[in-house]
Protein backbone atom coordinates (compact mmCIF):
# COMPACT_ATOMS: atom_id res chain seq x y z
CA UNK A 1 0.00 0.00 0.00
CA UNK A 2 1.18 3.56 -0.95
CA UNK A 3 2.62 5.46 1.57
CA UNK A 4 -0.23 8.91 2.04
CA UNK A 5 2.56 11.11 3.44
CA UNK A 6 -0.47 13.76 4.81
CA UNK A 7 -2.06 10.78 6.67
CA UNK A 8 1.35 10.19 8.58
CA UNK A 9 2.18 13.93 8.98
CA UNK A 10 -0.83 14.21 11.70
CA UNK A 11 -0.15 11.09 13.66
CA UNK A 12 2.09 11.80 16.79
CA UNK A 13 5.77 11.89 16.53
CA UNK A 14 7.53 8.73 17.95
CA UNK A 15 10.42 10.37 18.18
CA UNK A 16 10.21 13.66 20.03
CA UNK A 17 11.89 16.77 19.78
CA UNK A 18 14.11 18.52 22.17
CA UNK A 19 17.26 15.66 21.29
CA UNK A 20 20.96 16.81 21.87
CA UNK A 21 21.01 16.01 17.70
CA UNK A 22 23.89 18.67 15.58
CA UNK A 23 21.56 21.26 14.01
CA UNK A 24 21.09 20.02 10.48
CA UNK A 25 21.33 15.87 11.07
CA UNK A 26 20.17 14.34 8.63
CA UNK A 27 19.93 11.46 11.26
CA UNK A 28 16.57 12.68 12.95
CA UNK A 29 14.75 12.97 10.05
CA UNK A 30 16.03 9.19 8.99
CA UNK A 31 14.60 8.17 12.23
CA UNK A 32 11.24 10.33 11.97
CA UNK A 33 10.37 8.94 8.08
CA UNK A 34 10.93 5.53 9.89
CA UNK A 35 9.17 5.38 12.73
CA UNK A 36 6.12 7.09 10.80
CA UNK A 37 6.13 4.20 8.26
CA UNK A 38 7.08 1.43 10.91
CA UNK A 39 3.83 2.75 13.65
CA UNK A 40 3.74 2.66 17.38
CA UNK A 41 3.92 -1.29 17.70
CA UNK A 42 7.54 -1.14 17.31
CA UNK A 43 10.30 -2.07 19.62
CA UNK A 44 13.64 -0.18 18.71
CA UNK A 45 17.12 -1.39 19.31
CA UNK A 46 20.03 0.91 18.91
CA UNK A 47 23.84 0.29 18.99
CA UNK A 48 26.14 2.97 20.41
CA UNK A 49 26.53 6.27 18.19
CA UNK A 50 25.46 9.79 17.38
CA UNK A 51 21.64 9.07 17.24
CA UNK A 52 21.70 7.15 20.49
CA UNK A 53 23.91 9.47 22.22
CA UNK A 54 21.91 12.46 21.24
CA UNK A 55 18.35 10.97 22.04
CA UNK A 56 18.87 9.11 25.40
CA UNK A 57 21.05 11.10 27.67
CA UNK A 58 20.11 10.43 30.90
CA UNK A 59 17.11 10.72 32.34
CA UNK A 60 15.52 11.91 29.37
CA UNK A 61 14.66 10.06 26.38
CA UNK A 62 13.37 11.24 22.76
CA UNK A 63 11.92 7.58 21.79
CA UNK A 64 7.92 7.15 22.40
CA UNK A 65 8.43 3.78 21.66
CA UNK A 66 10.15 0.86 23.79
CA UNK A 67 13.79 1.15 23.00
CA UNK A 68 16.58 -0.85 23.92
CA UNK A 69 20.19 0.19 24.66
CA UNK A 70 22.63 -1.67 22.73
CA UNK A 71 26.36 -1.79 22.81
CA UNK A 72 28.49 -0.43 19.59
CA UNK A 73 28.30 -4.40 18.38
CA UNK A 74 25.20 -6.09 19.69
CA UNK A 75 22.13 -4.32 18.25
CA UNK A 76 21.21 -7.04 15.95
CA UNK A 77 21.82 -9.79 18.99
CA UNK A 78 19.63 -8.39 20.99
CA UNK A 79 16.74 -7.61 18.98
CA UNK A 80 16.69 -10.99 17.13
CA UNK A 81 16.53 -12.26 20.73
CA UNK A 82 13.49 -9.88 21.79
CA UNK A 83 12.12 -11.28 18.56
CA UNK A 84 12.61 -14.92 19.47
CA UNK A 85 10.91 -14.48 22.56
CA UNK A 86 8.32 -12.73 20.93
CA UNK A 87 7.72 -15.56 18.56
CA UNK A 88 7.72 -17.78 21.33
CA UNK A 89 5.21 -15.85 23.49
CA UNK A 90 2.81 -15.27 20.70
CA UNK A 91 2.80 -19.36 20.02
CA UNK A 92 1.83 -19.73 24.38
CA UNK A 93 -1.09 -17.41 22.98
CA UNK A 94 0.39 -14.90 25.45
CA UNK A 95 0.75 -11.71 22.88
CA UNK A 96 -2.05 -11.16 20.33
CA UNK A 97 -1.23 -8.30 18.73
CA UNK A 98 1.39 -7.89 15.89
CA UNK A 99 4.30 -6.00 16.83
CA UNK A 100 8.09 -4.56 14.21
CA UNK A 101 11.52 -5.26 15.71
CA UNK A 102 14.00 -2.81 14.38
CA UNK A 103 17.53 -2.72 15.12
CA UNK A 104 19.25 0.54 14.07
CA UNK A 105 23.21 1.69 13.90
CA UNK A 106 25.78 3.74 12.19
CA UNK A 107 27.85 2.97 9.42
CA UNK A 108 30.93 2.23 12.52
CA UNK A 109 28.49 -0.35 14.19
CA UNK A 110 27.15 -1.69 11.22
CA UNK A 111 29.99 -2.07 8.48
CA UNK A 112 32.54 -2.52 10.69
CA UNK A 113 32.17 -3.16 14.59
CA UNK A 114 28.10 -4.60 14.11
CA UNK A 115 29.09 -6.62 11.22
CA UNK A 116 29.13 -10.20 12.58
CA UNK A 117 25.89 -10.03 14.72
CA UNK A 118 24.17 -8.57 11.78
CA UNK A 119 26.14 -11.29 9.73
CA UNK A 120 24.04 -13.81 12.30
CA UNK A 121 20.72 -12.39 12.77
CA UNK A 122 20.24 -12.20 9.17
CA UNK A 123 21.65 -16.20 8.57
CA UNK A 124 19.49 -17.01 11.94
CA UNK A 125 16.37 -15.78 9.48
CA UNK A 126 14.63 -13.52 12.52
CA UNK A 127 11.84 -11.68 11.29
CA UNK A 128 13.22 -8.26 11.68
CA UNK A 129 14.55 -4.80 10.54
CA UNK A 130 18.02 -3.61 10.72
CA UNK A 131 18.85 -0.29 9.53
CA UNK A 132 21.58 1.57 9.03
CA UNK A 133 21.91 5.29 8.83
CA UNK A 134 25.41 5.54 7.13
CA UNK A 135 27.28 9.19 7.77
CA UNK A 136 30.44 6.98 6.57
CA UNK A 137 32.48 7.53 9.58
CA UNK A 138 32.56 7.18 12.80
CA UNK A 139 30.79 10.91 13.77
CA UNK A 140 30.43 10.19 17.50
CA UNK A 141 33.81 9.71 18.57
CA UNK A 142 35.30 12.33 16.83
CA UNK A 143 35.24 11.44 12.54
CA UNK A 144 37.63 8.58 12.36
CA UNK A 145 37.43 6.58 9.18
CA UNK A 146 35.11 3.22 8.90
CA UNK A 147 34.86 0.81 6.22
CA UNK A 148 31.93 2.80 4.76
CA UNK A 149 34.42 6.47 4.48
CA UNK A 150 34.86 6.49 0.72
CA UNK A 151 38.46 7.04 -0.90
CA UNK A 152 39.94 10.48 -0.46
CA UNK A 153 38.15 11.46 2.35
CA UNK A 154 40.13 13.26 5.15
CA UNK A 155 39.16 11.95 8.95
CA UNK A 156 40.96 12.07 12.02
CA UNK A 157 42.49 8.52 11.42
CA UNK A 158 43.08 8.98 7.98
CA UNK A 159 44.31 12.82 7.78
CA UNK A 160 44.95 14.16 4.00
CA UNK A 161 48.56 15.40 4.36
CA UNK A 162 52.32 14.56 2.92
CA UNK A 163 52.07 10.79 4.10
CA UNK A 164 48.61 10.60 2.83
CA UNK A 165 45.80 11.99 0.92
CA UNK A 166 43.00 10.85 3.34
CA UNK A 167 41.26 7.25 3.01
CA UNK A 168 43.49 5.04 0.64
CA UNK A 169 40.77 2.80 0.25
CA UNK A 170 37.32 2.63 -1.33
CA UNK A 171 34.03 2.22 0.41
CA UNK A 172 32.74 -1.17 1.71
CA UNK A 173 29.46 -2.07 -0.49
CA UNK A 174 28.01 -2.98 2.52
CA UNK A 175 24.37 -3.41 0.99
CA UNK A 176 25.65 -6.33 -1.43
CA UNK A 177 27.61 -8.00 1.51
CA UNK A 178 23.68 -8.52 2.87
CA UNK A 179 22.05 -9.31 -0.29
CA UNK A 180 24.68 -12.38 -0.76
CA UNK A 181 23.25 -13.57 2.74
CA UNK A 182 19.64 -14.46 0.43
CA UNK A 183 17.42 -12.93 3.00
CA UNK A 184 13.80 -11.75 1.79
CA UNK A 185 14.16 -7.52 1.01
CA UNK A 186 16.98 -5.49 0.86
CA UNK A 187 17.22 -1.47 -0.50
CA UNK A 188 19.28 1.48 -0.50
CA UNK A 189 17.13 4.43 0.16
CA UNK A 190 17.69 8.16 1.31
CA UNK A 191 15.85 10.73 3.29
CA UNK A 192 15.66 13.48 0.39
CA UNK A 193 13.09 11.32 -0.62
CA UNK A 194 10.97 10.08 1.84
CA UNK A 195 7.85 8.76 0.37
CA UNK A 196 10.64 6.10 -1.16
CA UNK A 197 12.20 5.55 2.12
CA UNK A 198 8.62 5.07 3.89
CA UNK A 199 7.44 2.74 1.60
CA UNK A 200 11.14 0.49 1.76
CA UNK A 201 10.36 0.42 5.35
CA UNK A 202 6.71 -0.83 5.14
CA UNK A 203 8.07 -3.57 2.43
CA UNK A 204 11.12 -4.46 5.05
CA UNK A 205 8.39 -4.64 8.03
CA UNK A 206 5.85 -6.90 5.77
CA UNK A 207 8.82 -9.40 4.79
CA UNK A 208 8.70 -12.99 5.45
CA UNK A 209 12.07 -13.17 7.21
CA UNK A 210 14.96 -10.70 8.16
CA UNK A 211 15.29 -7.04 6.38
CA UNK A 212 17.26 -4.91 5.64
CA UNK A 213 17.79 -1.17 4.85
CA UNK A 214 21.35 0.81 4.10
CA UNK A 215 19.96 5.15 4.27
CA UNK A 216 22.30 8.00 3.49
CA UNK A 217 22.40 9.93 6.40
CA UNK A 218 25.54 13.50 5.71
CA UNK A 219 26.96 14.39 8.54
CA UNK A 220 27.91 18.55 8.21
CA UNK A 221 30.23 18.18 10.92
CA UNK A 222 32.46 15.06 9.51
CA UNK A 223 31.56 15.87 6.16
CA UNK A 224 32.75 19.60 6.07
CA UNK A 225 29.82 21.22 4.66
CA UNK A 226 27.05 23.97 5.50
CA UNK A 227 24.40 23.03 8.24
CA UNK A 228 21.44 23.18 5.90
CA UNK A 229 23.14 21.52 3.27
CA UNK A 230 22.38 17.65 4.03
CA UNK A 231 19.14 17.12 2.54
CA UNK A 232 20.17 18.29 -0.90
CA UNK A 233 23.90 16.84 -0.48
CA UNK A 234 21.87 13.49 -0.04
CA UNK A 235 19.79 14.59 -3.59
CA UNK A 236 22.94 15.09 -5.43
CA UNK A 237 24.36 11.69 -3.88
CA UNK A 238 21.29 9.87 -6.12
CA UNK A 239 21.61 12.17 -9.08
CA UNK A 240 25.29 11.55 -9.14
CA UNK A 241 24.34 7.35 -8.95
CA UNK A 242 26.99 7.92 -6.13
CA UNK A 243 24.28 6.69 -3.37
CA UNK A 244 21.68 4.46 -6.05
CA UNK A 245 18.24 3.90 -4.53
CA UNK A 246 16.83 0.51 -5.61
CA UNK A 247 15.66 -2.70 -3.45
CA UNK A 248 16.53 -6.32 -3.83
CA UNK A 249 13.56 -8.70 -3.29
CA UNK A 250 14.06 -12.57 -2.46
CA UNK A 251 11.35 -14.21 -4.65
CA UNK A 252 10.09 -17.44 -3.18
CA UNK A 253 8.81 -19.73 -4.86
CA UNK A 254 10.03 -23.62 -6.82
CA UNK A 255 12.84 -21.52 -8.07
CA UNK A 256 13.70 -18.85 -5.35
CA UNK A 257 15.44 -15.78 -6.76
CA UNK A 258 16.38 -12.53 -6.54
CA UNK A 259 14.98 -9.54 -7.93
CA UNK A 260 16.97 -5.92 -8.21
CA UNK A 261 14.12 -2.82 -9.37
CA UNK A 262 15.74 0.34 -9.54
CA UNK A 263 13.70 3.26 -7.50
CA UNK A 264 15.50 6.09 -9.68
CA UNK A 265 17.35 6.93 -12.50
CA UNK A 266 18.51 10.88 -12.79
CA UNK A 267 17.15 12.36 -16.35
CA UNK A 268 20.96 13.21 -16.66
CA UNK A 269 23.60 11.40 -14.38
CA UNK A 270 25.50 14.68 -12.75
CA UNK A 271 29.38 14.25 -12.47
CA UNK A 272 30.17 12.64 -9.12
CA UNK A 273 32.48 16.24 -8.96
CA UNK A 274 28.95 17.87 -7.90
CA UNK A 275 28.87 15.64 -4.75
CA UNK A 276 32.49 16.00 -3.76
CA UNK A 277 32.76 19.95 -4.14
CA UNK A 278 30.22 21.28 -1.58
CA UNK A 279 32.22 19.26 1.19
CA UNK A 280 35.29 20.12 2.98
CA UNK A 281 36.84 16.44 3.54
CA UNK A 282 37.62 16.32 0.06
CA UNK A 283 39.12 19.88 -0.35
CA UNK A 284 42.59 18.13 -0.80
CA UNK A 285 41.31 16.18 -3.46
CA UNK A 286 41.69 19.53 -5.98
CA UNK A 287 45.26 19.27 -5.92
CA UNK A 288 46.98 18.99 -9.10
CA UNK A 289 48.99 15.55 -7.16
CA UNK A 290 45.77 14.30 -6.23
CA UNK A 291 43.19 14.94 -8.52
CA UNK A 292 43.77 11.03 -9.83
CA UNK A 293 41.68 9.67 -7.07
CA UNK A 294 38.61 11.98 -8.11
CA UNK A 295 39.06 9.59 -11.36
CA UNK A 296 39.05 6.66 -9.31
CA UNK A 297 35.99 7.96 -7.03
CA UNK A 298 34.13 8.64 -10.26
CA UNK A 299 35.11 5.07 -12.19
CA UNK A 300 34.31 3.11 -8.49
CA UNK A 301 31.15 5.35 -8.82
CA UNK A 302 30.46 4.07 -12.39
CA UNK A 303 31.27 1.11 -12.10
CA UNK A 304 28.83 0.26 -9.41
CA UNK A 305 25.75 2.04 -10.99
CA UNK A 306 26.36 0.20 -14.40
CA UNK A 307 26.78 -3.30 -11.98
CA UNK A 308 22.85 -2.37 -10.96
CA UNK A 309 21.38 -1.51 -13.74
CA UNK A 310 22.98 -4.74 -15.42
CA UNK A 311 20.92 -6.87 -12.09
CA UNK A 312 17.75 -5.09 -12.75
CA UNK A 313 17.97 -5.81 -16.40
CA UNK A 314 18.85 -9.94 -15.82
CA UNK A 315 16.62 -10.29 -12.89
CA UNK A 316 13.43 -8.69 -14.79
CA UNK A 317 10.28 -10.81 -13.69
CA UNK A 318 8.85 -12.79 -16.46
CA UNK A 319 6.11 -11.60 -18.15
Amino acid sequence: MAIKLKELAANRELLAGGHRACPGCTGPTVLRQVLHAAGPNTVVGFATGCMEVSTTIFPYTSWNVPYIHNAFENSASTISGVEAAYTALKKQGKITEDINFIAFGGDGGTYDIGFQALSGALERGHKMLYICYDNEAYMNTGIQRSSSTPMGAATTTAPAGKAIPGKQQHKKDLTACVIAHNIPYVAQASPHNPRDLMNKVQKALAADGPAFMNIMAPCHRGWRMKIDEGIEIARIAADTCYWPLFEVQNIAGARPRHVWTLNYTPKEKKPLLDFIKPQGRFRHLFKPENEHIIEKLQAETDRRWEFIKKMVEMTKPEA
